[in-house]
């Protein structure tokens, strides 16, 4: 209850950097060192060092054992279904994603997929894990939006990656992790094989330690939502200050698709490294890049909080990461670096603490272990035995 309450108030007041905690502020004040006071702050303990160590001081790392940071996350998506899964259920919701079956430890698919990449992805995890599943029968939707809104009919059990709580919808580790992700003209065939993101990642992090870091927020990528435009603009007042700019991506038309200025080159993810802060947008839905920013063991800024991935809710604000409100201007913005670069060694704290979890448990082996507790989990719900339909077809690994 407590966490909840801090990140309510975190999040109400993440655009409002004037204020401070003081006898009168209606801010809860705690006892904090010299060393939180500051010139920057004149004197006062600053409100975000109250979210700070109120939220550092609540938060319990979770343990190394079976994938246990995202279980929540499991039990909260299938609780909607505690009273079980028909097959009417499933039969309704075919045409929201590409139907699979697990029979007798062999994996079935419908004949086609929207898009092949990412069924490859999503089957690589589900293959691995044939011999210790039972047999089941759902619906994986390959699409970037979720499917079945919590404001329109009763909860229908189509898996996707990413959803806000206006969904029901059950989410999977990505297909990004094997295969597929966005296709830009450094990844041409899409991000993919986040272990091989993370060996690179951490030669780049360890090349740039926070130390030798340009103490310069970065931001490159293509202009899918307004709420990135603050940050582009302040670049362009404070450019010693933020380096972020627009890149084309395919329905890029003119210089008014990235904000009246020729489109930027694409920046590798190691390349990130190089610089101390680092932000966080949402796209069409959650981003593809935020847990690769973490392995730059540079400060994120992750805006906006309505969009998850599965392994998001295991992050933590002023925890591991800094959260900005996705309407935040360019004031705002130029408010919380100031503050930031003014305590160096919190914020560094905060960076290796988002680092550390990413790096520990956001291994492969937990991809894996996530996919099999949610399956066998979602198995146990299923009213039916799922019986193997001869228009689909076998996939196996390649």
């Amino acid at each position: 209850m407590r966490y909840k309450f801090i990140l309510l108030l975190a999040t109400s007041v993440a655009a409002n950097f004037d204020d401070t905690c003081t006898v009168t502020s209606g801010v809860k004040c705690t006892d904090m060192q010299d060393e939180d006071t500051s010139k920057y702050s004149k004197g006062k303990v600053h409100v975000h060092w109250v979210f700070v160590k109120d939220s550092v001081s609540a938060y319990k790392p979770c343990s190394q054992e079976s994938c246990s940071c995202y279980s929540s996350v499991i039990e909260k998506d299938l609780s909607p279904f505690k009273s079980g899964i028909t097959k009417d259920m499933i039969n309704s919701i075919t045409k929201k994603g590409t139907r699979y079956q697990i029979i007798n430890h062999h994996l079935y698919r419908d004949v086609e997929c929207m898009f092949p990449a990412r069924c490859a992805g999503v089957e690589h995890f589900i293959i691995a894990l044939l011999p210790k599943l039972p047999d089941i029968e759902l619906v994986i939707n390959m699409r970037d939006w979720p499917q079945i809104s919590n404001h329109f009919g009763p909860p229908k059990p189509v898996f996707s990656f990413s959803k806000t709580s206006d969904y029901y919808d059950i989410m999977y580790p990505t297909w990004a992790f094997w295969e597929g992700g966005p296709a830009i003209k450094l990844y041409p065939q899409g991000l993919g094989r986040w272990d091989e993101h993370r060996i690179s990642l951490k030669v780049a992090a360890n090349k740039w330690p926070w130390e030798r870091k340009r103490p310069v927020a970065f931001f490159r990528g293509s202009r899918t939502s307004s709420e990135r435009d603050s940050l582009i603009l302040l670049s362009r007042d404070w450019p010693d200050l933020v380096d972020a700019k627009y890149t084309r991506n395919q329905a890029w038309k003119s210089d008014a698709d990235t904000l009246y200025a020729a489109p930027a080159d694409e920046v590798a993810l190691e390349d990130h490294c190089e610089y101390r802060y680092l932000f966080n947008f949402r796209g069409v839905a959650a981003s593809f890049r935020l847990k690769h920013l973490f392995l730059c063991r540079s400060l994120v800024f992750h805006v906006g909080d309505e969009w998850l991935e599965f392994f998001y809710p295991a992050l933590h604000p002023w925890v591991h990461y800094i959260p900005v409100n996705s309407n935040a201007t360019k004031e705002d913005i130029r408010k919380l670096l100031e503050f930031v670069s003014h305590h160096d060694d919190k914020a560094q704290e905060i960076a290796q603490r988002g680092h550390d979890l990413i790096l520990n448990h956001l291994k492969m082996k937990d991809i894996l272990c996530y996919w099999k507790k949610l399956l066998t989990r979602y198995a146990k719900l299923l009213q039916f035995k799922p019986e193997k339909d001869k228009s689909l077809i076998e996939r196996t690994s390649s």
